[in-house]
């Protein structure tokens, strides 16, 4: 299993500018980052000199106004992902269950996780730690398990990475009525800055705030620091984004279903799942050849789907270009 992303190893591998490549594999703001964040990185070059703050406040600070949340609920992290290893030391002796499909970092820190299906909330177990994406990866659904976290009292992990895409509230407002409820947020994906590092863990202050002194100091860096609080200061550039992503996914998903043998399933998020009447390794390796990344899905953990490919949401002349070339293919195929 790889993740995503690999635009760099790609690029070098095959002797290419990776500037020449669009990458549909990994599920980042297809506007790029607010033109504030570049201001914001020139702004703060001088402060690398210096150590960052171990639990910098003014983003802390920055992200409680955002979300509406109380500071104290929020711990920093170098992305999501840094916080999921975190969180795997953190629950070592809890039996977990994963609610597949997830991240697939959640099967490499708990590869002996229980497995269950995450549409199917009734039949997920009421001891243990258990682990539930929100929207799904790589599916983009969103799944309501209300009555099922009403009911349970141990550990809950939401994956929320993805949530500011689905224009729905986050789970972290529970977080008050419930302590045992902890939720992942990514600033890479919405904000457009997954080269800087930045994720967020919400949960009880009091569990945080012990949890402040298992973790290792410096987390984030000075320059992510300044692109996080500069990202998330303006709003026009968020709003612009969701009303992007809204459009595009409709018109993306009628592209893809247009295609022959492509079968694709609603999204909340900034991607679309699609399975295929043939193989999807093929359809990749095409793709590829002509310098567009997707992310082929057949061999995702946990997740028995036959050959299925997600695709980003990206501005209009990159989607037209994958719907080209993919036609290219049907026709080859």
């Amino acid at each position: 299993m790889t993740h995503g992303g690999r635009l760099f190893e790609i690029a070098r591998a095959r002797g290419w500018n990776w500037r020449d490549l669009i990458d549909f594999s990994a599920s980042i703001n297809p506007l790029g980052p607010s033109p504030a964040v570049f201001e914001a990185i020139r702004a703060a070059a001088g402060e690398i000199v210096h150590y960052p703050e171990s639990h910098p406040r003014q983003l802390v600070s920055a992200l409680a106004d955002s979300w509406g949340v109380g500071a104290d609920k929020i711990l920093l992290g170098n992305g999501a992902t840094d916080l999921i290893h975190f969180l795997g030391t953190a629950f070592r002796d809890q039996p977990p269950t994963l609610c597949t499909p997830v991240f697939s970092e959640f099967h490499r820190v708990f590869p002996q996780a229980q497995i269950v299906e995450l549409n199917q909330p009734e039949a997920w177990p009421s001891n243990g730690l258990t682990v539930v994406t929100r929207p799904a990866n790589p599916t983009g659904e969103l799944v309501s398990f209300d009555s099922w976290l009403a009911d349970t009292t141990h550990p809950v992990i939401v994956d929320e990475s993805f949530i500011d895409f689905a224009e729905v509230p986050s789970l972290s407002n529970l977080i008050g009525s419930r302590p045992n409820l902890f939720v992942l947020r990514s600033l890479t994906k919405f904000h457009g800055i997954p080269g800087l590092r930045v994720g967020a863990l919400l949960a009880a202050p009091e569990t945080l705030e012990n949890w402040k002194q298992l973790r290792d100091p410096w987390s984030v860096n000075v320059l992510a620091i300044r692109a996080a609080c500069a990202s998330l200061a303006d709003t026009e550039h968020s709003r612009r984004t969701l009303e992007t992503v809204r459009s595009e996914r409709a018109w993306l998903a009628e592209a893809m279903r247009s295609l022959p043998g492509v079968t694709v399933s609603p999204s909340a998020a900034n991607y679309l799942f699609a399975r295929l009447q043939y193989p999807s390794a093929s359809l990749t390796a095409f793709l590829e050849d002509h310098k567009i990344l997707i992310r082929d899905c057949t061999r995702w953990p946990g997740f028995d789907v036959g050959n299925a490919v997600r695709v980003a949401v990206r501005t209009r002349p990159d989607n037209e270009r994958l719907i080209a070339q993919w036609k290219e293919f049907s026709c080859e195929f």
